[in-house]
C-alpha cells in the first residue's frame, strides 16, 4: 500500500477527507451525541456507501516483527478508498493516545492521512482531529 507522500495522493486523500466529514456531520446531526461507538460507526459506514464511495469496515491491520507477519488484533473503524483511516469515537475528549494509534495505523498501512471523529459532542467540527503522517 504505499501511498504517502505523492502530491496527487494527497489531492485524492484531501477530496476523500471533505466528502467522510460531510457524511459525519450528516450522521451527527441525525443522531445526536450520545450512543455507543459502533453506532455511530455502522451509520457513518452506511452513509459512505450511500455516497459510492468504497468503503471497509473493521480491517485489520498487520504487524510486521523481524519480517514476520503478527496478527495482534489491531482494527481501523473504517478504510475510505484504500487511502483515508477513519477512526470512530464517543468519548470525553480525544487523548494524545488516540492520535498516536491513528498515527501507527498509518505508518504500518503506508498511508497518510486520518481522520479521528468524536461523536460524543454537540457540534462535530468540534471532534474532528486530522492526523497527517510524515
Amino acid at each position: 500500500m504505499e501511498h504517502e507522500g505523492t502530491k496527487d495522493t494527497k489531492d485524492l486523500c484531501e477530496g476523500l477527507s471533505s466528502r467522510v466529514l460531510g457524511a459525519a456531520i450528516r450522521v451527527h446531526r441525525e443522531l445526536g451525541p450520545g450512543l455507543l461507538e459502533s453506532s455511530y460507526e455502522f451509520c457513518l459506514f452506511h452513509e459512505l456507501r450511500s455516497e459510492k464511495l468504497p468503503v471497509a469496515r473493521q480491517v485489520r491491520v498487520p504487524l510486521i516483527y523481524r519480517g514476520q507477519r503478527l496478527d495482534c488484533g489491531y482494527r481501523m473503524d473504517l478504510l475510505v478508498a484504500g487511502l483515508v483511516v477513519v477512526e470512530v469515537k464517543a468519548i470525553a475528549a480525544i487523548l494524545p493516545i488516540h492520535r498516536a494509534q491513528m498515527l501507527t495505523y498509518l505508518r504500518l498501512q503506508h498511508l497518510w492521512l486520518g481522520l479521528v471523529l468524536n461523536f460524543n459532542v454537540e457540534v462535530l467540527r468540534v471532534g474532528i482531529n486530522r492526523v497527517v503522517n510524515g
